[in-house]
C-alpha cells in the first residue's frame, strides 16, 4: 500500500530523531551519566528538538528523582551536540545502494588452515571420466524431448550439428512465453540479443571457434543481475523501469563462456520471496503455490524445462528454499566462490550468487565457468575447483545429523550413499538460541543499502522490508558487533564439526550455514504423492568451504541412484493476470 504523503514528510524527521535518540542513549551510558530512567528521559528531549540545553536536563532529571552537578550538565550539553553535528555530517552524504562498505566477512577467519587446503583438491577426489555421447546423439531430437537434456547433452548435439544454438534459443523463448502467464517468471524476455548471441555461437562453432560447455547454452538471470542495456528491477515497483549500464561479472563471465542470456528472471522485491510487482511467482509442480523465493523466477523456468540453468543468489534460503520448492538443483556456493560485482547487494556479509539447474553436472559446469577473484567484489577469492570430479566413497565422511528430524528426502539420500558404499558418522550441528538472532546483522545491512528507501518510508511492493528495516534502527553499532562475535564462534565451531567429517546430509542448517559461508547443494532425490500431481522433493547436503567438488561429487552419486530426473511437471493450471 501507498504511504500518506504527510507521512513521507515527516518520516525523515521522525528518523533522525530514533537514531539520535539511541545514539545519545548509548553516549550516556559510556558517561555513565545518571540512571537509566534519566537516560532515557533526557534523549526523548532532545528528540523533541534537535538539540540538548540546560533546561531540558533539569527536566530528565525532574523526571528520574535525580541532581546533576553543573559540571556534569556542561559534560553532557557537549556531548549530546557533538553527537547530533556528527550524525547530521553523516546523514547529509547519499549513497546509492550498491556502493560497497569497507567491512567485508570472512569465512576463513574460523580456519587459517582451510586457504592451504582449499588450494589443490581433497584426498578421495579423483578426475572423473567423462562418457562419450553416444547415447545422447543416438536419440531422437525433438522440441519435446530438447529442454530435457543435460548441458552435457546439448554441447554434444551442438558440435554434432543436430542441432544449432539458434534452435535451442528460439525453443527456450517460445517456452518462456508460453508458460509465463502461468508461472509469472519472466521480467524482461531478451529476444532480439539472444538470437543475436545465438547465431553467433553458431558460426563460432562451425569455423571451430569453441568456447566450452555453456557455448551456445540458453540461460536465464535473476533480475537483480545488471546487464547494460536492459531493465534491472530488482523486484520492486521503485527500480521498474531501471537500466544500468554496468553488466555484473557472473553474466559477463558466461557471456564470454559462449553461453546465451534469453531472459531477466523474477526475483521477490528487493530479494524476498517469491511476490514481485507483476505478482506471485508459481512452482510449475503446483501453481496454486508461489516458488518460495528469492530466486523464484530462476527456480521456476529451470524446473518447468524454459531454460538449460539459469543464476540465483541467497543471503538466507534464496536459492536453497525454491529449489526445494521447485523440486530442482541448484548450488550455493562458499561464499565468495563467486563474484558480486554489479549485483544488488543486500548483506555484504551473507550474498552469494550460485547456479540452478537440472543435474549435479550441470551445476558444476556453470561452477567452473564463474568462480574466481574479481576486483569488483573485494570478498571474492581464487580457491581450487575442477570439474568433473569423482569421490571415492570408502575414503569420505558422511555425516548424518542426530540434532534435527530426519526429513524422507534426507534419509532416502542416505540410503543411496550408503548402498554405494559410504561411510556414515554422527554429527551435532551446533546450536544455540542465538543463532537466529545473529541475523540481524542481514537486516542492518539491508536498511543500509535501501537507507534511501527507509528515510522516505517508502513501503509500497516492497513485502516485509519497511517493517524490517524499522526493527534494524533501534540495532546499536555495539550489538551489531556482538552479533559479528558469535558469529565468530558459530564459524568456530563448524570448522570444528569439519574436522571430524566431510560432507553432511540435511540438518536443517539454513542459518547456521549462511552465517558460516560454507557451500551447500539441493538435489531431487525421490517423488512424493501431493496434489494437483506428484511431485520431486529435494534433500540437501552440505560440505566444508570450498569442497564443491566433494559437494557435487557425492550429490552426482545420490542423483544417479534416485532416478528422479525423467520426471516433469505438468503445468496444468489456467493462465495467471501480471499486474
Amino acid at each position: 500500500m501507498s504511504v500518506d504523503s504527510h507521512a513521507n514528510v515527516l518520516q525523515p524527521v521522525a528518523d533522525h530523531a530514533t537514531h539520535s535518540r539511541r545514539s545519545l542513549l548509548g553516549r550516556l551510558a559510556v558517561l555513565g551519566a545518571g540512571t537509566a530512567v534519566f537516560q532515557r528521559a533526557l534523549a526523548d528531549e532532545v528528540t523533541k528538538t534537535g538539540k540538548l540545553s540546560d533546561a531540558q536536563i533539569s527536566h530528565a532529571e525532574w523526571i528520574a528523582g535525580l541532581t546533576l552537578s553543573e559540571a556534569d550538565r556542561a559534560t553532557l550539553i557537549r556531548s549530546g551536540e557533538s553527537l547530533l553535528t556528527e550524525l547530521q555530517q553523516l546523514r547529509a552524504v547519499k549513497l546509492e545502494p550498491t556502493v560497497l562498505s569497507s567491512l567485508r566477512f570472512d569465512p576463513e577467519m574460523a580456519d587459517p588452515g582451510i586457504r592451504e587446503r582449499a588450494g589443490s583438491p581433497a584426498a578421495w577426489l579423483s578426475p572423473a571420466p567423462v562418457e562419450p555421447a553416444t547415447e545422447a546423439l543416438a536419440a531422437e531430437v525433438t522440441d519435446t524431448n530438447l529442454p530435457w537434456f543435460p548441458i552435457r547433452t546439448l554441447a554434444a548435439l551442438l558440435r554434432s550439428g543436430r542441432v544449432t544454438s539458434e534452435r535451442l534459443v528460439q525453443l527456450a523463448l517460445s517456452r518462456l512465453k508460453a508458460a509465463d502467464p502461468q508461472l509469472l517468471c519472466v521480467v524482461t524476455l531478451l529476444e532480439e540479443s539472444a538470437l543475436a548471441a545465438a547465431r553467433q555461437a553458431d558460426a563460432e562453432l562451425k569455423s571451430g571457434h569453441d568456447r566450452g560447455l555453456l557455448h551456445g547454452i540458453p540461460w536465464g538471470a535473476k533480475d537483480l543481475l545488471a546487464v547494460a542495456g536492459t531493465p534491472t528491477t530488482w523486484g520492486a515497483p521503485q527500480y521498474r523501469d531501471r537500466r544500468l549500464d554496468q553488466t555484473a561479472t557472473v553474466a559477463a563471465k558466461l557471456a564470454a563462456a559462449g553461453a546465451v542470456l534469453v531472459a531477466k528472471l523474477t526475483t521477490g522485491a528487493l530479494a524476498m520471496g517469491d511476490q514481485w510487482f507483476g505478482g506471485k511467482t508459481r512452482n510449475p509442480w503446483n501453481t496454486e503455490e508461489g516458488s518460495s523465493g528469492s530466486s523464484a523466477g530462476s527456480a521456476s523456468a529451470v524446473s518447468a524445462g524454459l531454460v538449460p540453468f539459469a543464476i540465483g543468489s541467497e543471503t538466507l534460503g534464496s536459492i536453497v528454499s525454491p529449489t526445494r520448492r521447485c523440486g530442482v538443483a541448484g548450488l550455493r556456493p562458499t561464499f565468495g566462490r563467486i563474484s558480486r560485482a554489479g549485483c544488488m547487494p543486500l548483506s555484504w556479509s551473507m550474498d552469494k550468487l550460485g547456479p540452478i539447474a537440472r543435474t549435479a553436472d550441470d551445476l558444476g559446469i556453470v561452477l567452473a565457468a564463474t568462480h574466481g577473484a574479481d576486483s569488483g567484489d573485494p570478498c571474492s577469492v581464487d580457491r581450487w575447483f575442477a570439474w568433473p570430479q569423482r569421490a571415492d566413497l570408502q575414503r569420505l565422511r558422511i555425516g548424518r545429523v542426530t540434532n534435527s528430524k530426519l526429513q524422507p528426502p534426507e534419509q532416502a539420500a542416505l540410503d543411496h550413499l550408503r548402498a554405494s558404499g559410504a561411510q556414515m558418522v554422527d554429527i551435532e550441528l551446533p546450536r544455540s538460541d542465538a543463532d537466529d538472532a545473529i541475523t540481524v546483522m542481514l537486516e542492518v545491512e539491508a536498511c543500509e543499502v535501501f537507507r534511501e528507501l527507509s528515510n522516505a518510508g517508502t513501503t509500497e511492493g516492497l513485502n516485509a522490508w519497511p517493517r524490517i528495516f524499522q526493527k534494524a534502527r533501534f540495532v546499536s553499532a555495539a550489538d551489531y558487533l556482538h552479533a559479528s562475535r558469535l558469529r565468530l564462534q558459530l564459524m568456530q565451531k563448524m570448522a570444528a564439526l569439519f574436522r571430524t567429517v566431510d560432507v553432511y546430509v540435511g540438518g536443517d542448517d539454513l542459518v547456521i550455514t549462511n552465517l558460516t559461508g560454507h557451500p551447500c547443494v539441493t538435489l531431487p532425490v525421490l517423488m512424493q504423492e501431493q496434489q494437483p500431481e506428484p511431485r520431486a522433493v529435494c534433500c540437501t547436503i552440505t560440505a566444508g568451504l570450498y569442497d564443491e567438488a566433494s559437494l557435487l561429487a557425492v550429490a552426482a552419486v545420490i542423483e544417479k541412484q534416485a532416478d528422479v530426473l525423467k520426471h516433469h511437471p505438468g503445468l496444468k493450471s489456467a493462465p495467471l493476470e501480471k499486474k
